[in-house]
């Protein structure tokens, strides 16, 4: 039995389709990400799988409890980390999983030593009876993510677990989500933006794109796929339909991609490619402002799917953040 199962999945919201129609599993002790940009339909989903909302058609499975007929037993056998930090900065960060523990009645005879062994994986032991208001944003993610851990779920979601931190910070809960994969042996499920952590942390990955799967593998699969080499051309000017005419005719060219005044070619022998490329533009008389030959990246690969880049738009989520913040303070 796997851990996680959708079958044809779908969410709306009035007239706007938040998830369409999505079927994918995941293997017990798998971690298995979900890649694509805001408003691809990432939380909508991982919002259903813990029972928060409920789809408008098809089904979804967690060890085997289908979310809509067994929330209950679903979320006895799951974990959720949610985008924002949950904990609270007034209490300290043994007091935070006291709380955690309480809420997930845990038995009291058990809560003590689940508490010690998850500051000790996430090292906080020494800062467990600090404030959480003087920890930094990794240490409260850290401190979140334990959280999610205390009643020793099957399944852990993970929503953006990263958002918001810097690359040195991020990097570090990578390695941290890492250990705890490891040393509870359960499967994780976690949603991103972020290309380089979908690369480092999943086995596999579903690529999400106005609310479909656009493809699922492993991030190597992914990446053999697209052939040897990727060339990306920026051009000067508008008019280039000529232009991609006579590229879609060049030998060992398997797939082209536009996106305004970029487009980015995947091709099996770039250095024979590139030279029919110079003579096209020049016979055309359309200038190249620059060219570049690269190995397949998971960047790539998300461009030959959707056909646009991902946008990386954590400013958009601290505004979110912000004004959520400012609702709060009003009420």
């Amino acid at each position: 039995m796997n851990s996680i199962e959708l079958k044809s999945l779908t969410k709306s919201f009035g007239d706007v389709i938040a998830v369409n129609d999505i079927s994918l599993s995941v293997k017990n002790e798998e971690i298995f990400g979900f890649l694509g940009p805001n408003g691809a339909g990432k939380s909508t989903t991982i919002m259903i799988l813990t029972t928060l909302l409920k789809p408008t058609s098809g089904q979804a499975l967690i060890s085997g409890f289908d979310v809509m007929t067994n929330a209950k037993q679903v979320r006895e056998n799951i974990g959720y980390v949610q985008q924002e930090t949950t904990v609270d900065e007034y209490l300290t960060g043994r007091e935070n999983l006291l709380l955690q523990a309480k809420l997930n009645h845990i038995p009291k005879n058990e809560i003590n030593k689940r508490i010690d062994e998850l500051l000790e994986l996430i090292e906080l032991s020494e800062k467990q009876d600090k404030p959480v208001g003087t920890y930094s944003g990794g240490m409260r993610k850290r401190l979140d993510i334990a959280g999610g851990l205390l009643h020793r779920p099957k399944v852990l979601f993970l929503d953006e677990p990263t958002v918001g931190l810097d690359i040195q910070t991020r990097r570090k809960i990578w390695e941290y989500i890492k250990k705890i994969h490891d040393e509870y042996e359960m499967a994780i499920f976690l949603t991103t933006h972020y290309m380089e952590e979908a690369d480092k942390l999943c086995d596999r990955i579903g690529i999400i794109d106005g609310g479909k799967i656009q493809v699922i593998d492993s991030p190597e699969n992914m990446k053999k796929a697209m052939g040897n080499e990727v060339i990306s051309i920026i051009l000067e000017g508008e008019n280039y339909n000529s232009f991609l005419s006579e590229i879609k005719k060049i030998e060992f060219v398997n797939k082209i991609n536009e996106d305004g005044s970029k487009i980015t070619l995947f091709a099996s022998n770039g250095t024979e490619v590139i030279p029919k490329i110079f003579q096209i533009s020049s016979e055309l008389n359309i200038k190249i402002t620059s060219i570049s030959l690269t190995q397949p990246t998971l960047d790539d690969v998300f461009i030959s799917y959707t056909g646009h880049e991902i946008r990386d738009d954590d400013s958009r989520f601290n505004r979110k953040r912000e004004h959520a913040k400012m609702r709060r303070l009003r009420a």
